[in-house]
């Protein structure tokens, strides 16, 4: 479908598809500029295009409608999956009910808040040892002195993967990212890859390396059963309850998840701070505002950009006639900006409440599995700041990731500082 709109012009100042956009920031122009033309924008891209939804209200009416809104047909990407890869591909995001029921199911127990309680004390001691590693050192790249490991360490803890396993499955997520962009650096074959990158997940040999490193663990878990998530995994594997796909692409999308989205939160909310340190000051001074100022790093850094679904049949948003089969995107990024919804929504406030965000999804059946798992590690590392009287002064430029799904940032030097009275 190609509906006439003054939109739809490839290359138009409108466009927000292009990974290199991203190098300097969410093109939040570009967004508010959709918001604020009627109905939906008709998008461009590839041979096709997409329905862009901008407004806040209304991603939460695509999210909140599976029945007319599908993540499976042809997948959450930008662009449509062959059969094929659409099946070697698929996982939790990318299922309808009921399948996406029977596998949320599987996992759902260990990332309730009370389960998650469970691993506040260890995510305080790798806190807690990371920041004083980071003020020791006089600072540094704030990726990968904190950022990048709390995350990590705190998932690989719940699926019971050892410590030392941390450095190479960050890399790995990293790579998963790049597959997102415009500027691959792996060979196909990297990490011992056969597979053609079309059937495996973001397109990259990454996703090999997972997938192999998961089935490893698994095969210690049968022979050494433990209280992880692998565990549980392979237990459902073997009941029959996973297919071998499944299980792959289960463990991939945890690790991923459980590192990739938390740690771009910690990174922007760490700049947020650096460039508005009063409000740092703030929270010192009311640390009652922690739960907000947890909302509100969220709503700031929103770590996925955008989802996809599908229009089961014709059906109509905002105004504007949607046929079944169009794409659908929803842009996270634009709605966590709707002046609509948010009061000077380009203003990093710790006490903002409400805080309607959408960075765990716009609600419904994908509501994000480890939402309480990432506001818990935020929340935690505040406070392990605040303990600590630790403020952070930005030493140099982000270096940001040219992806228009991952709000990521592959490094940023900070410097500790005190926080003033």
């Amino acid at each position: 479908m190609d509906p006439a709109s003054p939109l739809t012009v490839t290359g138009n100042p409108l466009e927000v598809t292009a990974p290199s956009l991203y190098l300097d920031g969410i093109p939040h122009d570009r967004f508010a500029a959709m918001r604020a033309a009627p109905g939906l924008a008709w998008h461009r891209y590839e041979e096709g295009g997409f329905w862009a939804v901008t407004r806040h209200g209304d991603v939460r009416a695509v999210s909140r409608n599976p029945e007319l809104f599908s993540s499976e047909i042809g997948h959450t990407n930008l662009w449509d999956l062959e059969a094929d890869a659409l099946e070697a591909r698929r996982s939790l995001i990318d299922t309808d009910p009921p399948d996406h029921t029977r596998l949320r199911r599987i996992v759902s127990g260990h990332f309730t808040p009370r389960n998650v309680a469970r691993f506040e004390a260890a995510t305080r001691a790798i806190a807690a040892e990371l920041l004083d590693g980071f003020v020791a050192s006089g600072g540094g790249d704030w990726v990968r002195a904190v950022a990048a490991p709390l995350p990590i360490r705190v998932i690989m803890l719940m699926l019971g993967i050892p410590e030392a396993d941390a450095d190479y499955l960050v890399e790995l997520s990293d790579y998963l990212v790049e597959g997102t962009g415009d500027r691959p650096t792996l060979a196909p074959d990297a990490f011992g890859n056969a597979t053609p990158l079309r059937l495996l997940p973001f397109g990259s040999p990454a996703s090999h390396a997972l997938f192999v490193y998961g089935e490893e663990l698994g095969e210690r878990r049968r022979a050494e059963p433990a209280e992880d998530l692998v565990t549980e995994l392979v237990r459902a594997a073997d009941g029959g309850r996973l297919s071998p796909a499944e299980y792959r692409n289960f463990f991939q999308i945890l690790v991923f998840a459980g590192n990739e989205t938390t740690r771009t939160a910690l990174v922007h909310g760490a700049l947020a701070l650096a460039e508005q340190p009063d409000e740092l000051r703030r929270l010192h001074r009311q640390p009652e505002l922690l739960d907000c100022a947890v909302e509100e790093v969220l709503r700031w850094a929103t770590p996925v950009l955008h989802m996809r679904r599908t229009s089961r049949c014709d059906t109509a948003l905002a105004g504007t006639a949607v046929a079944a089969g169009d794409k659908v995107v929803m842009w996270y990024a634009s709605a966590n900006r709707d002046p609509e919804t948010f009061a000077d929504p380009f203003r990093f406030d710790v006490a903002r409440s409400p805080n309607d965000h959408f960075s765990f999804g716009g609600g419904g059946h994908h509501f994000c599995l480890g939402a309480s798992l990432a506001r818990m590690e935020i929340r935690v590392l505040l406070e392990e700041m605040l303990e600590r009287r630790v403020a952070l002064r930005r030493a140099g430029d982000p270096q940001r990731i040219a992806s228009n799904f991952v709000h990521g940032v592959a490094s940023v030097a900070m410097e500790p500082v005190g926080i003033d009275p």
